[in-house]
């Protein structure tokens, strides 16, 4: 079950979670040849080891995927939680190894 709402912040080029005390977000770029570069996640503190950024990660890629994108993750965060996620891999552009 989802806690949180996604937005996508085209003008400020990222993904939101509006928290109750600040906000949670992934920067992106989004590239002509239909690639999401991920390069930045951040949750604030008092949110940290609650689950928020690891449901902010999955909401993105399933956004990403809907959008029959493709995703360079740059971010350690979301590089390492497709690691450890396999059923994601299928949208890492070919070439890159998380």
């Amino acid at each position: 079950m989802k806690k949180y709402r996604l937005i996508n912040n085209r003008g400020a080029h990222q993904y939101e979670f509006q928290l109750e005390n600040g906000s949670a977000m992934v920067e992106y770029i989004k590239t002509k040849n239909g690639e999401m570069v991920l390069t930045h996640t951040e949750v604030p503190t008092r949110y940290q080891k609650q689950g928020v950024g690891t449901e902010l990660v999955e909401q993105v890629l399933e956004d990403i995927k809907k959008s029959h994108l493709q995703v360079v993750p740059i971010c350690p965060f979301i590089a390492d939680y497709i690691s450890a996620h396999p059923q994601w891999k299928s949208l890492v552009v070919k070439g890159i190894d998380v």
